[in-house]
């Protein structure tokens, strides 16, 4: 880790992880695609913890878009227990290292049985006052933008950038600074529109289950290497 690293002032405060390649990983090791999901689990605690250690406030991860419904019964299947499981395993890592966990997304299509530990693991960790963990699940964000229209006009509020963003599942977390996505392939996917507008993007070949801190670290130099404009000069 280099030395700026150790500074939380020289860290981003929002990093947005795309985590792509868990079943690409898993064929190129012959195994079943299951497994690169599991190895992508433990890889998604190691980041968290690390960005923890780095002083960084929040991270977003795309754990389960609105489109990946349409993968196999049987994979989606397993990612719902794995994300139970997840969260069941994850409460003591979160309350030793005060971390908030946060859920954006409609989890409405969710078994009941899984609402109720996302709803279980966001109370008891909403103490937490260091990083801020927000799992995208059955998240994209042309869905989360139209129902931001819709609480919109049920609000009957005036359409301002203000009222916009008041409504979105993100309402009270900052903008997007840096987005990462892994596994070599160099678009958004539907994944924080517009809280990404003036994010720096890195995109790495790396598949997600073989991401790493130290990786993570040099992305981070390279984000405090670029000068951020915001549309001005």
């Amino acid at each position: 880790m280099s030395d700026t690293q150790t500074n939380s002032s020289n860290v981003p405060t929002h990093i947005a992880f795309i985590m792509d390649g868990n079943g690409r990983w898993a064929t190129n090791q012959g195994l079943k695609r299951v497994e690169g999901h599991k190895k992508g689990a433990e890889v998604v605690r190691v980041m968290t913890t690390h960005c923890t250690k780095l002083g960084i406030k929040y991270i977003t991860q795309y754990a389960f878009s609105t489109e990946n419904w349409n993968r196999p019964k049987v994979e989606v299947d397993f990612l719902m227990k794995l994300l139970d499981k997840y969260l069941k395993d994850e409460l003591i890592t979160y309350l030793e290292n005060n971390i908030r966990l946060r859920v954006i997304g409609d989890i409405s299509k969710f078994s009941t049985k899984l609402q109720k530990r996302i709803a279980t693991t966001q109370d008891k960790t909403k103490h937490c006052t260091g990083l801020t963990q927000i799992l995208a699940l059955n998240y994209g964000s042309q869905d989360e933008i139209l129902r931001a229209i819709t609480k919109l006009n049920n609000k009957n509020l005036e359409v301002t950038k203000e009222n916009f963003e008041s409504c979105l599942d993100t309402h009270d977390i900052p903008p997007v600074d840096l987005m990462i996505r892994t596994s070599g392939e160099v678009r958004i996917s539907n994944f924080l529109l517009w809280q990404c507008a003036y994010a720096e993007l890195f995109f790495t070949k790396t598949l997600w289950p073989d991401f790493g801190e130290v990786e993570l670290d040099n992305i981070i130099d390279d984000f405090n290497n670029r000068t951020r404009r915001f549309g001005g000069l």
